[in-house]
């Protein structure tokens, strides 16, 4: 049976609070098999049946609101697709073995627009640097994402769609688990 990971978008942040052990009995009322969480940020692993990637979103994403009473933008990847993105090198390893530097992941719901991706490259400077590959932006951060300048909510409007950002160590960390 194929297995999903669902990352969810602001799921325990701007007021909201769910238990992972909620959003777990939630995943498991949608039929979901051998559900898990992956640290309290939304990261939801799953088997199913369906391979129709759009009509678990959707389900998902349906029920997700009945549930907490609020819009989750939801984020499925294989985890054979978790691989892979895990593993790519949208940087030099000198800035990815930097300790002073941070490999964010952006998960968009489809790859942005040539006109959108060169909006967000425009927003790069000496602290920042993008690289898009697929359905995935890869953030180098070279200073507290705090102090980026630069947020989720400025990403997503310059590319015209939902994404959420997870750390790269947490990309990896799930890829090493459930590949």
């Amino acid at each position: 049976m194929p297995k999903y990971i669902a990352f969810l978008k602001a799921i325990n942040v701007g007021g909201h609070t769910v238990k992972m052990d909620h959003l777990k009995k939630i995943f498991e009322k949608m039929s979901f098999e051998n559900v898990e969480t992956f640290i309290a940020s939304g990261n939801v692993v799953f088997e199913t049946k369906s391979k129709k990637i759009d009509a678990i979103k959707k389900k998902i994403e349906t029920e997700l609101e009945k549930s907490l009473g609020y819009k989750v933008a939801t984020f499925i990847r294989t985890t054979n697709e978790l691989k892979t993105i895990s593993e790519f090198k949208a940087f030099k390893d000198s800035d990815l073995n930097n300790e002073n530097n941070y490999l964010y992941i952006g998960f968009l719901e489809s790859s942005p627009s040539k006109e959108n991706q060169n909006k967000a490259n425009a927003m790069q400077d000496a602290a920042n640097e993008f690289h898009f590959n697929k359905t995935e932006l890869y953030w180098l951060c070279r200073k507290n994402f705090s102090d980026s300048g630069i947020d989720g909510k400025k990403l997503e409007k310059v590319l015209g769609m939902n994404l959420t950002m997870r750390n790269s160590t947490t990309v990896r960390k799930m890829a090493a688990k459930f590949s």
